[in-house]
């Protein structure tokens, strides 16, 4: 698991002149240093164990609707902490499960629906490298993306991650023989589409074969990390034919109903 830097400030804005003690402790100890092993356990877990433990005390004030929207940053979904809200109310008691489902409405339903899950937590849900920005071919892509290289040898393997709302440009892998590309969904959620044809929502474990010659893109969901393991099919003059971004409109036409693709 890859460890990620928590840093935090709250203690010395809040307190740092008050009690800088504990200001010290607040920030460099329990965020600083408790919160940074998260080689042991994820900060998604953490997030978990640390909202059972303030609803569990009857903590229903900003402390814990600060901890429940950190939980959201760190990758814990609305079904996760409706569930684990129901499963510890009858533990800890009902009323305080109300009072903390009421605060993670206001957090999961609220303004911060939009807000996507931080590069760091993202990267905790990923068995491979999230990588460097993919400065070579950004001017190919609409937003960020990252590359990471997983086999240099024998089969070159490249996990290219795409921020929520990036995508490429359409585009052609040529070949006179074989050619083409193979894509491993491994995290997030995406789309692939081919020019006249339905756009395919793309989950981990999904598989895309593109043929040689055939229009295509693929990038993140709108509200949604996205990466896959993008690996090319052996061919006879191979090449790549980059074309036309894909229009704001239709890309936002992607999550409504019966989406027929261009």
């Amino acid at each position: 698991m890859k460890k990620i830097d928590v840093t935090q400030t709250a203690g010395r804005t809040a307190l740092g002149n008050f009690a800088p003690a504990f200001a010290h402790l607040n920030d460099d100890v329990l965020f600083g240093e408790v919160w940074n092993r998260n080689d042991l356990l994820s900060l998604h877990d953490r997030s978990m164990l640390t909202v059972t433990a303030l609803v569990s005390m009857g903590i229903t004030d900003s402390s814990l609707k600060y901890h429940l929207a950190t939980a959201k940053q760190n990758g814990v979904t609305k079904t996760e902490i409706a569930e684990l809200l129901t499963h510890i109310a009858f533990y800890v008691g009902w009323p305080k499960a109300w009072g903390a489902f009421n605060l993670a409405k206001e957090v999961w339903n609220g303004d911060t629906e939009a807000t996507p899950m931080s590069r760091e937590a993202y990267q905790q849900t990923l068995m491979f490298p999230i990588g460097e920005p993919n400065v070579a071919y950004a001017k190919y892509f609409k937003g960020q993306s990252y590359l990471a290289a997983v086999s240099d040898r024998q089969v070159v393997i490249h996990n290219v991650t795409f921020e929520p709302g990036c995508r490429n440009n359409w585009h052609i892998h040529h070949a006179t023989k074989g050619g083409g590309q193979l894509l491993l969904c491994v995290g997030g959620e995406g789309w692939y589409q081919e020019w006249g044809k339905p756009a395919r929502r793309l989950l981990p474990g999904d598989v895309v074969n593109i043929p040689a010659e055939v229009k295509h893109w693929h990038g993140a969901a709108a509200d949604s990390w996205f990466s896959h393991l993008a690996i090319g099919v052996a061919g006879e003059n191979t090449s790549n034919e980059w074309l036309e971004p894909v229009s704001e409109e239709d890309y936002k036409r992607l999550d409504a109903p019966n989406e027929s693709g261009k």
